[in-house]
């Protein structure tokens, strides 16, 4: 599959309540842009990807569509659906949207915005070079406990075997596309866990910290700060 073309899916629909800026988290603006606008930058700036589809809140494809569009360039297909209730609903909307060339799709989350170029290039390289189903993660550095139901630790995982997960993943199409079929409910948090419920293995490749979820208030800062810090070493070169 080292020809194989790539397709973006971004799920989008999300209302972004833990954020509290009432109103959808993608179209939330940091550093003069969207949280959609900069993931959308990064995956065509990686060079790999020839077609996306945007899954946005219901009612506001146009909008989304307008916020986008300025970063995609002519050649690369761009498509807009409603998204569903879940993550998972509208990963599926998008999958079903996705133009029928696309082999190797990458689903990556909006709330990612600052992921870096080369994230989405090595995500799509190693599905490529065989791998069907592969995702970026961190080494986890903080100590981890499982509780119960009372607060109570009934363990302390070896962290040493954990990966804190990101995205973009990666995935061959029609794995991706068989475990949504198989799925049930709309539980899943990531498409990686869905293909694992299939018995397939999924890959990790190593992450990367400017990868993180813009989730709280505090994210939102650490975006700026980000972005500032890129635009200072961007002037300095």
């Amino acid at each position: 599959m080292r020809n194989a073309m790539v397709g973006l899916i971004v799920p989008a629909a999300g209302m972004g309540v833990r954020l509290g800026v009432g109103m959808p988290k993608a179209l939330y603006t940091v550093g003069g842009q969207t949280l959609l606008s900069h993931a959308v930058r990064a995956a065509v700036e990686s060079g790999v990807v020839s077609a996306i589809v945007v899954a946005a809140p219901p009612g506001l494809a146009t909008r989304v569509l307008e916020f986008v569009q300025p970063e995609i360039p002519a050649d690369v297909l761009v498509r807009v659906v409603d998204g569903g209730v879940s993550r998972q609903s509208s990963v599926r909307a998008a999958l079903t949207a996705m133009s029928s060339d696309i082999d190797v799709v990458l689903v990556h989350d909006a709330a990612r915005c600052l992921a870096p170029p080369r994230l989405f290039a090595e995500v799509a390289a190693a599905v490529q070079a065989g791998r069907a189903a592969v995702v970026p993660g961190l080494e986890v550095v903080d100590t981890l406990k499982q509780v119960d139901r009372r607060g109570s630790v009934v363990d302390t995982p070896d962290r040493t075997v954990l990966r804190a997960v990101q995205t973009p993943q990666g995935f061959r199409r029609g794995l991706l596309q068989r475990a949504h079929d198989a799925a049930t409910g709309d539980e899943a948090t990531d498409d990686a866990g869905l293909v694992e419920r299939l018995g397939q293995p999924v890959y990790v490749v190593p992450g990367d910290e400017s990868a993180f979820k813009v989730t709280r208030p505090l994210d939102l800062l650490l975006a700026e700060a980000l972005l500032a810090a890129r635009a200072a070493d961007e002037g300095h070169r």
